[in-house]
């Protein structure tokens, strides 16, 4: 019997569908920034793609960014065409991603996110981003997140 949390077991699943190479690390804590992912793991901030969700007028909007930068919304909206860009609230999240603030991944969510990421996490030759959960996280590259998200490289800030 596992004592893995469903939503990682759920992320696995989804990882190895899309074709993921990369480990899946269970943290000993919670690590629901940027830096403390980056703490536990021994890597830059920057080499952490955080998985922000964004409420564009009741349209989730995923943004992947690296844990170096901070999102300007006013300029991404008009970046990506849209009217506004609001944080999302918990129960947003919740229900468009299956997955917790802190914990979002950029995979296995119950319907297609349209999805954009930061330029600059190309630069790191591993980046990690959430598993599913706030103590979980996965290695991968830039080329395979955006592979497997179908993500459209977008400036955030």
């Amino acid at each position: 019997m596992s004592t893995e949390h469903a939503s990682i077991t759920s992320f696995r699943g989804d990882l190895a569908r899309r074709g993921g190479t990369g480990d899946v690390v269970i943290l000993p804590d919670s690590a629901h920034t940027a830096a403390l992912a980056a703490a536990a793991l021994g890597c830059e901030v920057g080499a952490i793609a955080n998985s922000l969700l964004f409420d564009a007028d009741g349209e989730p909007v995923l943004i992947l960014t690296s844990g170096a930068h901070r999102v300007d919304t006013s300029a991404v909206a008009e970046r990506i065409g849209v009217a506004r860009l609001r944080r999302a609230d918990p129960d947003f999240v919740r229900r468009h991603t299956g997955q917790v603030i802190g914990g979002v991944s950029p995979l296995d969510h119950p319907a297609p996110i349209r999805t954009w990421i930061d330029p600059w996490l190309r630069w790191h030759e591993v980046v990690w981003a959430a598993a599913g959960h706030p103590a979980a996280v996965f290695s991968t590259t830039y080329d395979e997140l955006v592979r497997m998200t179908g993500a459209v490289e977008v400036q955030v800030d």
